[in-house]
């Protein structure tokens, strides 16, 4: 009898050993899951999401999240862009911990976390190729374009960063901070659109948005145009399209008068 129920005993444990060996394997997996690059970046990335939702006014600030462009280098995919008539806020996502160091000239940052260091690539660098598919895909000069990286979790900057680096708490004082109006209402509600139906993959290759708008681009530079009329020559009196950056571009396009009404 001593023996059987001593047989049993050795059973029960065995099977226990097995089980908490298997909890244990699920549970480490389960932590290196949840410490990875691409959990911790979409984790950053949604806690960016709520704070854009709930801080900045939805009637100023239209936003998108996880948006791929195109890019001469290939797609390149955006964390967040806010459309407002501040301009567009394009903004890289970092989930980190410990001590930052760097600033806007250095190639690589560092991070340190107890004595262990770790370089990855300046943010603002990798942003850089954001903001220019941005630019490209609005057809909009570099004025209109805002960089903005952001921290996450309970990293600390120990080196002065440039002002467009900000932890999360920061980020929509940091938005809401730029009030210089740089687009009209209506060139915002065109250009949120033309991204939403890119996102939903229904934008047509030539969308009419590029036709409609008010100012069109300069042939020269790019940067949308400004309505100007000529004080001398022998077009004094006649309205014209000019660079705002005259007189460094000097790039001009004619007035066609609206369909509508001309007829009118």
């Amino acid at each position: 009898m001593e023996v059987f129920f001593l047989l049993i005993l050795i059973v029960v444990v065995l099977i226990a050993v097995v089980r908490i060996g298997a909890y244990l394997r699920v549970s480490q997996y389960d932590a290196e899951q949840a410490g990875s690059p691409a959990v911790k970046g979409a984790r950053g990335e949604r806690s960016v999401n709520s704070v854009l939702a709930r801080k900045l006014p939805a009637e100023e600030y239209t936003v998108f999240h996880d948006v791929t462009l195109p890019s001469s280098h290939g797609p390149t995919q955006i964390d967040h862009i806010v459309v407002s008539r501040y301009g567009i806020f394009v903004i890289e996502t970092k989930n980190y911990t410990g001590w930052i160091f760097g600033d806007a000239k250095s190639k690589q940052w560092t991070q340190v976390v107890f004595r262990e260091k770790n370089q990855f690539m300046n943010p603002l660098r990798q942003n850089y190729k954001h903001t220019k598919a941005t630019e490209s895909f609005f057809s909009l000069g570099s004025k209109y374009i805002h960089s903005v990286v952001v921290f996450v979790g309970d990293a600390e900057f120990k080196t002065r960063v440039p002002e467009n680096v900000t932890c999360r708490r920061g980020l929509c004082p940091y938005i809401r901070s730029r009030q210089a109006i740089l687009l009209s209402t209506d060139h915002v509600k065109d250009l949120a659109r033309k991204l939403s139906a890119f996102k939903e993959g229904t934008l047509a290759e030539e969308p009419s948005v590029s036709v409609v708008r008010r100012e069109p681009n300069c042939p020269k530079c790019g940067e949308p145009m400004v309505r100007r009329t000529a004080k001398r020559g022998k077009n004094a009196g006649a309205e014209f399209w000019g660079c705002p950056k005259f007189p460094k571009c000097r790039g001009v396009r004619q007035v066609v008068p609206d369909i509508g009404s001309a007829r009118a």
